[in-house]
């Protein structure tokens, strides 16, 4: 495995994690909503933590090479998309309507 192809499978793992992290929190920060009587404080902080560190995880995975930074979006992106098969609403309905019966 040559540097260049090394440096870009790092960058897609950094990407995965990016992903995960932003994800994640968002998932979080919507289920947590429901419970506070004034959520907006919580949205607009959890909005710009996830903005700020997953911007400067790609900045700091960048390092000035447009190939690592395309090869992090592509993690991110199909981090989202794990993401969103593991916790879509339909299997959190199926879930819990299997716990019913």
């Amino acid at each position: 495995m040559s540097y260049g192809l090394l440096t870009l499978a790092l960058a897609a793992i950094a990407g995965l994690g990016l992903g995960f992290f932003y994800f994640g929190t968002l998932w979080l920060t919507v289920r947590r909503i429901q419970d506070l009587k004034r959520p907006q404080f919580l949205l607009i902080l959890s909005f710009w933590l996830r903005i700020g560190i997953t911007l400067l995880g790609f900045y700091v995975v960048m390092v000035e090479n447009w190939k690592r930074l395309m090869a992090c979006v592509c993690g991110f992106l199909i981090m989202r998309q794990m993401m969103v098969k593991k916790l879509s609403p339909e299997r959190e309905y199926l879930r819990r309507k299997s716990y019913e019966h």
